[in-house]
């Protein structure tokens, strides 16, 4: 793939999940993370994982909740018998203030694995990376207080070349520097081998499809396994 491709895509990439923020009624752009958190009384005896984070985590557009790579990490959980319960608590459109905002109500849920993916809306607004990093701290900061036991893990994102040089540059290195200040385990790029591959997004060509989740879910899975 050319280096102008891979910028088309990470373009398309970020403002599709921008775009999303005007979609969050669609079945599956907000998924109910009460109903995650109230049902099934059987599994109380497991860990938490919560999956914080924007469309890609809530599995934007897909057929059935499912399909999303936190359900699919549940399954490969259920199938090796381990006891964690997985929260998909994805939104779609949301940026790091908001999510600040709303890290306080899932944290009335006991978490003892943490997955944090949020800043790509930031980088679409062109919001400075040092306002996009103190949000993202603050939430590592509140999690750290509320369970200072439980692991963290943060998925980073990238921002189209357009944004400048040194923004792209700052923005990239946000995540991995946040992640080795706070002790978190980290994947680099959450879509790797699924970004601008026709087969495996949605007609808008942002998304992945339900073979492209899969592929998702691999991707965290290798890095999240470390921390079960």
């Amino acid at each position: 793939m050319s280096r102008n491709s891979t910028s088309v895509i990470l373009v398309l990439i970020i403002a599709s999940l921008f775009s999303c923020s005007g979609k969050q009624s669609d079945k599956l752009g907000h998924i109910n993370a009460t109903d995650t958190l109230k049902k099934d009384k059987k599994v109380v005896n497991r860990k938490s994982i919560l999956f914080f984070g924007t469309s890609l985590t809530a599995g934007y557009g897909l057929e059935s909740t499912d399909q999303a790579y936190p359900q699919l990490i549940q399954q490969k959980l259920d199938s090796l018998k381990l006891p964690y319960q997985v929260v998909n608590a994805g939104l779609s459109g949301e940026t790091s203030a908001a999510g600040n905002g709303r890290i306080d109500w899932m944290l009335k849920q006991h978490i003892d694995i943490f997955v944090l993916e949020l800043g790509a809306n930031d980088g679409l607004r062109g919001i400075p990376v040092k306002e996009t990093t103190g949000n993202l701290q603050a939430i590592i900061d509140k999690v750290k207080q509320k369970y200072p036991e439980a692991k963290l893990m943060l998925s980073g994102m990238e921002v189209p070349p357009n944004m400048g040089e040194k923004y792209t540059t700052d923005f990239r290195n946000m995540f991995r520097i946040l992640a080795a200040e706070n002790q978190m385990t980290f994947l680099p790029f959450l879509l790797q081998n699924v970004a601008g591959i026709p087969s495996l997004n949605q007609g808008d060509g942002i998304h992945p499809t339900a073979k492209g989740q899969v592929i998702v879910a691999e991707n965290v899975w290798s890095k999240l396994v470390n921390l079960l």
